[in-house]
């Protein structure tokens, strides 16, 4: 999976993967491409050798065990998404910036803008789903889920490196799934906080007791 020469095509799928998968699994893209170079596995673009450093990589590993357990746990990964709302997305947007070069110029910004977006939808669309996954009680569906995630991010490492024009192709059709698949699960979020909403509401309360008379 070594990539000693950097073209369009690989810091494309670079970009776009960094993007991608800091929206399902932040902390397990970085772990992954910063354990492999610094092992020289792999060759990373200047911007992101700081990935391959010791602290970024003990650091995101650490992430990366919270981050496995909070997940498969209903409820609390409702939250943590939520948290990650303002951490992913400005990762993300970073990430791929990085992938373009050390030096800023306008693919590095472009790169950025589109990067940025790209982990926003992914991250919204995985938010929304494990929402409305969370309105079945059993757990097993939240970590059938998770699991698939974590392969996902795994896979989508190994396609990038291996085959970045396959991974381009992916990432795009993922965008459109996600442009049509976004609004429904939002949609459906919406129906069971508004129907939670009403049946609270709705609820009888306990009559306060009468007031002695003097």
């Amino acid at each position: 999976m070594t990539t000693t020469g950097w073209d369009s095509l690989h810091a494309l799928a670079l970009a776009g993967l960094l993007a991608w998968a800091s929206g399902l699994r932040l902390y397990l893209v970085v772990f992954m491409l910063g354990l492999a170079a610094h092992f020289q596995y792999i060759e990373l673009p200047a911007g992101l050798h700081v990935l391959a450093h010791p602290y970024v990589i003990g650091a995101a590993g650490f992430m990366l065990v919270v981050e496995f357990f909070a997940d498969k746990i209903p409820g609390l990964d409702t939250v943590w998404d939520a948290v990650h709302t303002f951490i992913r997305i400005p990762a993300g947007a970073l990430l791929a910036a990085g992938a373009s070069g050390d030096d800023v110029s306008a693919f590095t910004v472009a790169a950025g803008l589109v990067g940025g977006a790209i982990t926003a939808g992914t991250h919204f669309a995985k938010a929304g789903s494990r929402a409305a996954i969370n309105t079945s009680p059993e757990p097993f569906t939240n970590w059938g889920a998770s699991f698939t995630e974590d392969a996902m991010v795994i896979g989508g490492t190994w396609l990038a490196f291996a085959h970045p024009a396959a991974f381009v192709v992916m990432v795009v059709l993922f965008l459109l799934v996600i442009a049509w698949l976004l609004p429904k699960i939002w949609r459906f979020v919406r129906r069971v906080v508004g129907a939670l909403t009403r049946a609270t509401g709705d609820r009888p309360r306990k009559p306060s007791s009468p007031t002695a008379s003097p």
